[in-house]
């Protein structure tokens, strides 16, 4: 696994959205936070990994692999989002 920009970007950037939760409202929101940066994290870390899976999930099945580039870039979509409502 190598460290490329996106992942050391993207994981220092999960990082500052950890550390604000835990100082601007505590232990419970940050682990919240926690929760909710680790499936893009894992999108933009493990694209071509999780774009080739398919299989049953909770709703429907995955029929088709989705390119790992697409994977990456809905992952950094998502990592975004709350910086995204703050300029907004």
């Amino acid at each position: 696994m190598t460290l490329s920009w996106s992942r050391t970007l993207s994981g220092l950037l999960a990082v500052i959205y950890i550390i604000c939760a835990f100082v601007g409202q505590g232990a419970e929101a940050g682990c919240k936070v926690i929760l909710l940066v680790i499936f893009p994290l894992a999108c933009i870390w493990f694209s071509e990994a999780m774009g080739r899976y398919t299989g049953p999930t909770t709703g429907i099945a995955i029929t088709a692999p989705s390119p790992g580039l697409i994977v990456r870039i809905l992952g950094w979509v998502v990592l975004l989002l709350p910086l995204i409502f703050l300029m907004v």
